[in-house]
C-alpha cells in the first residue's frame, strides 16, 4: 500500500507539465538558476519557484547557494534514470502528430542524459565497447574488462572515483530514441567528460543536444569506427 502511495506522489510531481519541463531542462546534468528554469518551462519566476520548492521537497532536485544565487540540479543519477525511462515508455505510446524539427534530429544524433552520452552517439559508443570486449553490459549492471580498462586509460578516461559511492561503475541505460541501451554509471560519465575535454563534442544553447565537432568526427571514427 505504501509503495503505491509513494509512486503516486512522485508521479504527481513529474506529471505537471511545467515541472516536467523543469526536470527535462536539468537532464543534461548542469545546475541552473530559477530564472533559467522559468524560461525553460515558459512560466513566471514566481510560478517556477513554487514548482522548484515542491520538487525539492520531493527530493527530485537539490539546491546549492553560490553568492546571491541559487542553483538547482537533479538530486542524483537515479532521478535522471527515472526520467529517461519515462521518456522511453512515452516513446512507445500511440504516436501524436508533431512536425519534426532540427532540434529533434540533433537530440537523436547526440545528447546528454544527465552526465553521460545518449542518442546515436551514446548507443554507438556502447555498441563499440561491448563488441570489442571492453565492456560487458547486463540487465543488472555491467563491468569493464581488463582490456577495456587499458583502452580507456590510454584514451585518458579517469575511472577512479570516490571510494564511498553508491553509484555503479558501469550499467546500461535505456535510450528513448534508439530503443537500445547506452552506457551510464561512473564509466559513462567519465567517458562523456573526456569527450568534452578533447573538444569532440560541444553543448548547444538551451538544449541537451550536442554538436559533434570535426575533431570528434575524426576521433569517433578512428577509435570507435563510429560515423555519425
Amino acid at each position: 500500500m505504501r509503495d503505491g502511495v509513494q509512486l503516486a506522489e512522485v508521479a504527481a510531481l513529474v506529471g505537471d507539465p511545467a515541472r516536467a519541463h523543469i526536470l527535462a531542462a536539468l537532464l543534461d546534468g548542469r545546475a541552473l538558476t530559477a530564472g533559467e528554469l522559468a524560461y525553460a518551462a515558459s512560466v513566471s519566476p514566481q510560478t517556477a519557484s513554487g514548482h522548484l520548492a515542491k520538487l525539492a521537497e520531493g527530493r527530485l532536485v537539490e539546491v546549492a547557494r553560490q553568492g546571491r544565487h541559487r542553483y538547482y540540479r537533479l538530486a542524483g543519477a537515479a532521478v535522471a534514470q527515472m526520467l529517461e525511462s519515462i521518456m522511453a515508455v512515452a516513446a512507445d505510446s500511440p504516436p501524436r502528430y508533431r512536425p519534426a524539427s532540427k532540434v529533434d534530429a540533433a537530440m537523436r544524433t547526440a545528447r546528454t542524459c544527465y552526465d553521460h552520452l545518449a542518442g546515436r552517439l551514446g548507443v554507438g559508443l556502447a555498441d563499440a565497447l561491448t563488441a570489442r570486449g571492453h565492456v560487458v553490459l547486463g540487465e543488472d549492471g555491467g563491468e569493464v574488462t581488463e582490456a577495456g580498462a587499458a583502452f580507456l586509460a590510454e584514451l585518458g578516461v579517469a575511472l577512479a572515483g570516490p571510494k564511498r559511492t553508491r553509484r555503479p561503475l558501469c550499467r546500461a541505460c535505456p535510450d528513448w530514441t534508439e530503443r537500445r541501451p547506452h552506457l551510464a554509471g561512473r564509466v559513462g560519465a567519465a567517458l562523456a567528460a573526456r569527450c568534452f575535454d578533447l573538444g569532440w563534442i560541444e553543448r548547444r544553447r538551451d538544449s541537451r543536444a550536442l554538436t559533434i565537432t570535426r575533431a570528434g568526427e575524426q576521433g569517433f571514427a578512428e577509435l570507435f569506427d563510429l560515423h555519425l
